[in-house]
């Protein structure tokens, strides 16, 4: 470790790096196709794109990681955020793995979890992924058809319904809090299904008010 002789130090010195080696990776490839193909698109038109995303994408980059590094601890929060994918993959096997070790998010021992738990879901989805950009394409007709378009369409859906089928068995009243008042509000707003992103901490917030609620009645 060098002049560290602190792990925690340590640990974000090798992070900040390989967040920056990615950042650096992700630049390239778009770079590199440029170069070859000599085909460099306008500042302006590069710009009028960012105006569209980058708020949101700014704003809920922010929120994923106030909402998500206290449950992944540092390791796992580098190896999450430079892999990519938290919500639908990361952190639901972040948190399984803890489940099933019996360990809290926040400790040393959940941070190791969830650390491996991360490193070998990335490794895992690499595999699957390779795998499956080889058998897939002989079979890409059927798979596009637009018979099979709206299992596709509820892949999110299936697999958070059996997460929160877990984590609202634990403690229903909590989390009747956010669940009514997100279908409520998705219901009279469907277009804020685009934001799902930026209403996570809105829905924790709820949820943590309503348990402090019920704990002063002795309902927890």
């Amino acid at each position: 470790m060098g002049k560290y002789t602190n792990f925690r130090d340590y640990e974000h010195f090798v992070g900040r790096w390989w967040m920056l080696t990615g950042f650096a990776l992700l630049l390239a490839v778009p770079a590199a196709i440029c170069v070859v193909y000599d085909a460099w698109p306008p500042l302006t038109w590069v710009l009028e794109g960012l105006l569209g995303v980058a708020p949101i994408y700014w704003t809920v980059g922010t929120i994923e990681v106030l909402t998500y590094v206290p449950m992944l601890g540092t390791g796992g929060s580098y190896l999450g955020f430079f892999t990519g994918n938290l919500t639908s993959l990361k952190v639901p096997c972040a948190l399984n793995a803890m489940e099933s070790a019996g360990v809290e998010p926040g400790t040393e021992e959940g941070e190791v979890i969830s650390t491996i738990a991360i490193g070998v879901s990335s490794l895992v989805t690499t595999a699957v992924i390779a795998l499956g950009v080889l058998m897939l394409s002989s079979i890409r007709g059927f798979i596009e058809s637009p018979a099979l378009q709206p299992a596709f369409d509820n892949i999110l859906p299936a697999l958070f319904g059996p997460l929160a089928v877990v984590y609202v068995s634990k403690n229903w009243r909590v989390a009747m809090a956010p669940l009514v008042f997100m279908v409520v509000l998705f219901v009279c707003v469907p277009s804020l299904a685009s934001s799902v992103g930026v209403l996570v901490p809105v829905g924790a917030i709820i949820a943590i008010a309503a348990a402090r609620i019920l704990y002063k009645k002795g309902l927890v």
